[in-house]
């Protein structure tokens, strides 16, 4: 592990920047293994991203030893995979959630409720997490526009705009579900969203 100056004190002045910089050469391909021993190699970058940016802008609480520095760096890295993966399942609860709310009794359950059920659980996986988001205020905690907008922090206005894209993309999805079960792929209907 190549060695970098320690963070900026109060007594010395050394570039915040450079700093960083050196840091980052440091401990990145460390940090890069650490990260893919506990997620998917595909994500390991972006966890590895995230990870950087909180250190960043936490820069003056780094530890002046190596050592130290390099573990409080992969704590927060493990903060940030432990976020993620709570992210997922509560994504994955809200999923099971929908199926559940339109629950029936099972003497009553014909085919045509059960593949419709089917089709909106998919439907549903395949929304993209914003969308998920959105409709679930809507639908499971009932919330207002206004409430909702304050729960994402956005207006009223982008919120309306953003839950009207998320029921086009449902009912597009549930009008054009794919005959194989393949991995879903998120739908977002737009690549931005106010």
């Amino acid at each position: 592990m190549t060695h970098f100056s320690g963070p900026p004190g109060r007594d010395q002045t050394p570039d915040r920047e450079q700093t960083f910089r050196a840091l980052y050469a440091s401990v990145y391909p460390e940090l890069i293994r650490f990260v893919q021993r506990r997620t998917s190699p595909d994500r390991a970058e972006d966890i590895a991203a995230d990870t950087f940016l909180v250190v960043w802008r936490r820069l003056d609480d780094l530890p002046a030893a190596a050592g130290d520095a390099r573990a409080w760096i992969f704590g927060i890295s493990r903060n940030i995979l432990l976020n993620t993966r709570r992210g997922e399942q509560r994504r994955e609860a809200l999923g099971l959630r929908l199926v559940d709310a339109f629950d029936v009794a099972a003497s009553s359950v014909d085919i045509d409720l059960a593949t419709s059920r089917i089709d909106l659980a998919r439907a549903w996986r395949r929304l993209s997490e914003v969308h998920q988001e959105v409709l679930g205020l809507a639908v499971f905690e009932v919330l207002t526009g206004p409430q909702a907008a304050a729960v994402l922090g956005i207006s009223p206005v982008a919120y309306r705009i953003r839950l009207t894209r998320a029921r086009r993309a449902l009912r597009l999805l549930l009008d054009h579900l794919p005959a194989s079960s393949g991995a879903p792929q998120p739908v977002s209907g737009r690549t931005r969203t106010p």
